[in-house]
């Protein structure tokens, strides 16, 4: 998953877009000017592609929203807490409105627990309480599962208890794997007995356990993720051109690890040379299982931006989101 400059495509992004390794492309706020724009664009990146490909965006609400000027303005999830009753119809119509312009999934819902130090997470969690932030996530994912979107619960097994912020820093979690169980992890296992479609390991080194950040490590993705949870969805890398990712070593390097400890896609964003190195450097593979993951990562495309904001349900949804603003 790579990214693009601007608001419209260049010659050589076109030629990226088709490499056999490039699998998807994620927006930022710098590609977005309006929904017809976007639109436009996504519908460039697709005709770029010769085959499939998936378009993400991180559209959590608060200050993780890429996509505002003719976005409806969602809260953060801290929010909900209290106004549960809203969780649901914000995960909804987050999905909605982004289906309607052809993105197929935001990277949401965060199931990080705000244990009250981290900076970058802190507002973007449900909840300081594990049983709370894993109810109001569920039914987060519910609303956007019933619009046609799947999930991503992020940032596995918890990026909540370590000040840090793993763009900038290597952060390190002291605490032992009985505590991370017992807390943090509770809703990553709620959401997969639900069926959450994918997950997104933190850039954290979690020090008792594991000496390798979570996104790189065999111990997470396989034993715990992928043994102990069951989880059978995506597990899409963060950002390797984020600094806690850089102790692995350079890009290529960074792409090898998430492979080989269990990432079936991964990221490099912000970076157009360090994503091409790692397109070249890696081998073209066929793995069908990872294919079938992906496909589950499609969006089901039912109504354009004109219908959905007819329907009573939007008008409704938004009043109700705005009110509480």
């Amino acid at each position: 998953m790579l990214d693009v400059a601007g608001l419209s495509l260049s010659e050589h992004e076109r030629d990226i877009i088709n490499h056999p390794n490039t699998g998807a492309v994620i927006l930022f706020s710098r590609n977005y000017q309006d929904p017809a724009q976007v639109a436009e664009l996504i519908s460039s990146i697709r005709a770029a592609r010769n085959g499939d490909i998936l378009i993400a965006v991180d559209q959590e609400g608060g200050r993780v929203q890429r996509f505002r000027n003719g976005f409806t303005r969602l809260p953060p999830a801290s929010y909900y807490a209290n106004a549960p009753e809203l969780a649901e119809h914000a995960g909804w119509l987050m999905a909605m409105e982004l289906l309607a312009v052809g993105v197929d999934f935001s990277f949401a819902p965060v199931l990080d627990i705000d244990c009250g130090v981290s900076e970058i997470i802190g507002d973007r969690s449900f909840s300081s309480d594990a049983f709370t932030a894993t109810r109001l996530a569920s039914l987060f994912r519910k609303g956007m599962k019933a619009a046609g979107m799947a999930a991503t619960g992020k940032h596995f097994p918890g990026h909540g208890a370590v000040a840090l912020d793993s763009h900038t820093h290597l952060p390190v979690d002291d605490r032992d794997l009985d505590t991370i169980r017992a807390k943090d992890c509770q809703p990553f296992e709620q959401l997969i007995a639900e069926g959450l479609e994918a997950i997104m390991p933190a850039h954290v080194v979690y020090s008792k356990i594991d000496p390798n950040p979570a996104g790189f490590s065999s111990f997470w993705l396989q034993q715990i993720l992928r043994g102990e949870l069951k989880f059978n969805g995506t597990i899409f890398s963060d950002d390797l051109s984020m600094e806690g990712a850089a102790s692995v070593g350079d890009f290529p390097e960074r792409a090898r690890q998430a492979q080989q400890a269990g990432c079936d896609m991964i990221l490099v964003c912000n970076n157009p040379i360090a994503a091409e190195q790692v397109l070249d450097a890696l081998p073209i593979t066929q793995d069908s299982l990872r294919e079938q993951r992906l496909q589950a990562m499609r969006g089901k495309f039912h109504l354009n931006r004109e219908q959905l904001m007819n329907t009573e349900q939007w008008r409704h949804v938004t009043n109700a989101l705005n009110q509480g603003l």
